[in-house]
Order: C-alpha cells, then sequence, then structure tokens
C-alpha cells in the first residue's frame, strides 16, 4: 500500500494517544471544502511504501502508542485490514477516519476487532449530502448502515461534522441529530480555509453560531463539543 503522508506524532487526532497519522489516497466524494484535496484528486505524490511505514513505527515503540489512518477515505483499500493487523501486532491501537461509503469493510474491520476508535464525518443533512459532497447523488441507506455499524460495534467513537457557513444552518443540524440519534460523542468542526480547499468562498461560522448548533445537537447526542476555535 501506497503512503501519501505521515505525521509522526500528534496529539491531537486520536483521542487519549501519542499516535502518528497516515495519510491514504483517494476519496468517493469531491467536497468543495475538503483540506486534502491533494490525496482526492490524485495530485499528491506517495512518499513511501507500508514497508517503510512499518519500519518508522518499528522505532517509535514506547513513544507512540497510536496510529490514526484517514485520507481521502481509507476504506477504498481493500488491503487496509491486512495493515492494521500489522500494526496491532506491534502493539499500537489503531484509530480509523470514515466517510462511512464502505460499509462492508468497514464491518469487517469492526468484527475483526482491528480498530479501537471511529471516527465517521457527517457531512450534513441527507437533502443537502450530496451538494456538500461534491457529488452527484449520494446512497444515504449505506451511511445509515455504516453509522449503525459504528454505534454498535466500535469500542470507541465519534461523529464529527466540518460547519461552513454557506452549506449549513440551523435545520441541517436537526436532521444529522436524527440520523445519529443515540450516539455517545458529536463534535462540530469549524471550517478554516487554506490554500489547499479547492473552491474559494467558504467562511467559518461564528462562535455562536456554532453553540447554537450543538445546543440543537445535545437534544439527539450524549455528548456534544465543538473543535477548531478558541
Amino acid at each position: 500500500m501506497k503512503i501519501y503522508g505521515l505525521q509522526k506524532m500528534t496529539l491531537l487526532d486520536f483521542p487519549g494517544r501519542v499516535a502518528c497519522t497516515v495519510f491514504l489516497g483517494g476519496c468517493d466524494w469531491r467536497c468543495p471544502f475538503c483540506h486534502n484535496f491533494e490525496l482526492v484528486d490524485g495530485t499528491a505524490n506517495p512518499v513511501m511504501e507500508e514497508e517503510e511505514l512499518l519500519s518508522f513505527l518499528s522505532k517509535r515503540t514506547g513513544l507512540l502508542d497510536g496510529v490514526a489512518f484517514t485520507g481521502g477515505e481509507p476504506c477504498l483499500h481493500r488491503d487496509l485490514p491486512e495493515l492494521m493487523r500489522r500494526i496491532r501486532a506491534m502493539g499500537y491501537k489503531v484509530k480509523l477516519d470514515t466517510n462511512g461509503c464502505h460499509p462492508a469493510l468497514l464491518g469487517a474491520i469492526l468484527d475483526e476487532g482491528l480498530v479501537d476508535y471511529v471516527a465517521m464525518d457527517i457531512k450534513n443533512s441527507p437533502p443537502k449530502y450530496a451538494e456538500t459532497c461534491g457529488v452527484a447523488a449520494v446512497d444515504m441507506d449505506t451511511l445509515r448502515e455504516s453509522i449503525a455499524l459504528i454505534m454498535e460495534k466500535a469500542p470507541d467513537y465519534e461523529f464529527r461534522t466540518t460547519v461552513v457557513n454557506e452549506l449549513h444552518e440551523n435545520a441541517d443540524f436537526e436532521a444529522i441529530g436524527e440520523l445519529i440519534r443515540g450516539a455517545k460523542s458529536y463534535y462540530i468542526q469549524c471550517f478554516t480555509d487554506r490554500d489547499t480547499v479547492p473552491f474559494e468562498g467558504f467562511t467559518a461560522p461564528s462562535r455562536a453560531l456554532l453553540e447554537e448548533y450543538a445546543d440543537t445537537m445535545r437534544g439527539y447526542v450524549a455528548k456534544v463539543d465543538i473543535r477548531g476555535v478558541d
């Protein structure tokens, strides 16, 4: 498997762990506000093969205790479970970031106990999902299947939404709440612009507006918090 990026240490990407973050290429969607679009459109070059990653991890035992897989969409890679097995055999905990498009592989990973934490992006309310993902259509039944798998089988998990002024409003969070009703934890993440975002014109919501959205979500989810603002 080709690795498209490696953050050698993070205290943020894997809750409760000192981890590294592994970036994999490719994605099902073309979100116009994506921070990692070079991984989506194929313009990024791989930085290493998986054997080099495993060599790096062998030298970091005792310094790191977790590995977070993100992208792109990691579940596009059918050989991901085998890489997870090898990493777990080294004593590391594993986190998976996913968009929920691949419930079959996600379910197999969960059934085998290959992940300790799953984070799934909930892009928007169902009527606005495709627009937010930059595609013609989205199969919401597939996403609902992934949500149910995570809530039932993941040892620990979170759902999260990156909020953009031009794409989200309070009514969307009522609908998102219905999608993940009864979930353990949900994070509202504030959009931040940067050079790799493929389209211009998107802006970040105010703290007050994010708090309003968070209050809406607290009617559906046990733990709701905000990320990305002071």
